[in-house]
């Protein structure tokens, strides 16, 4: 049975005329009419039966009219609690980040999203920021990273927002012949034997500038994708690498910026078109973008 007509059934039990019902409704008699038929068929019974000029209830259709009440009651009350998560940031929010940037931004944006109302529910993805059309089939916004010269990762079903740029540096081990000074060349680096990431991530595209800028290629020993690992390799002195600024923690290694190359990697907020009209979506965007902003003033 249809909702609609339901609530047209009820307005006549209510209001006792057609006319009155028809007024309460802003439609035609005529029409309601028809909707009653048409409940009628749908329950199967007769719900109405002439009363001089007027209609009047069955007992079929009394027991309807309370058992209405309880629908479109219900209904109303869904409608109510639509209209508060359309108005108000509620609701479950699905994050994937990449680690070293979930360890830059997760405990600020939850705590920024204290008491907001919103269930962020993270986790870490450490996959290059290709993979995002397939993260967002399971994640409501995907938090990844890029070298700044790549092209982003919008498309038709992909909104993907700049949020803030990270350099890249250098990180010796302590005691290196560079550590003394305030930034390298590339072309100072043709011997080093290097630590680096995976291919794809952004670390590595910019130790393929280096490469370019040097015209040697880098003699890769080792390719580990967690950062602290490459920390504690560096400052053991098993080879130099490039780190975002942000993830160097180390004590003991020496951290210079690369001179003469674009070297950053880009975050980005990735998401569904439609998603930013939910709001609580739209929450946790706007909560990147205030901890990032923090960041990098």
């Amino acid at each position: 049975m249809d909702a609609t007509r339901l609530r047209v059934l009820r307005e006549l039990a209510d209001r006792g005329t057609v006319a009155a019902t028809a007024a309460a409704l802003s439609m035609t008699p005529s029409a309601v009419s028809q909707q009653l038929k048409i409940l009628g068929r749908e329950a199967g019974v007769t719900l109405l039966e002439p009363d001089g000029r007027r209609l009047r209830l069955t007992d079929a259709g009394q027991a309807l009219v309370v058992r209405a009440d309880d629908v479109l009651a219900a209904l109303d009350r869904a409608a109510a609690e639509m209209d508060a998560y359309r108005g108000s940031p509620r609701g479950r929010v699905r994050v994937a980040l990449f680690p070293s940037g979930a360890a830059l931004l997760l405990p600020r944006l939850l705590d920024v999203l204290a008491g907001s109302g919103v269930d962020v529910q993270p986790r870490d993805e450490d996959l290059p920021s290709s993979a995002v059309p397939t993260l967002l089939a399971d994640y409501d916004v995907v938090l990844t990273h890029r070298d700044e010269r790549a092209a982003d990762t919008s498309s038709p079903r992909v909104t993907a927002e700049p949020l803030m740029r990270e350099p890249i540096d250098l990180i010796l081990p302590p005691g290196h012949r560079f550590a003394g000074q305030k930034s390298v060349r590339p072309e100072q680096l043709a011997d080093e034997s290097w630590i680096s990431v995976r291919g794809g991530f952004p670390v590595d595209d910019v130790l393929l500038s280096v490469a370019a800028a040097t015209g040697v290629q880098p003699r890769v020993v080792m390719r580990i994708n967690d950062f602290r690992v490459i920390e504690e390799l560096v400052a053991g002195g098993h080879g130099v690498a490039l780190l975002a600024r942000h993830a160097v923690t180390h004590p003991s290694v020496v951290r210079l910026p690369l001179a003469g190359v674009r070297a950053a990697r880009m975050y980005e907020l990735a998401r569904r078109p439609a998603a930013d009209a939910i709001p609580a979506v739209a929450t946790v965007l706007q909560a990147f973008r205030d901890v990032a902003a923090e960041l990098t003033d």
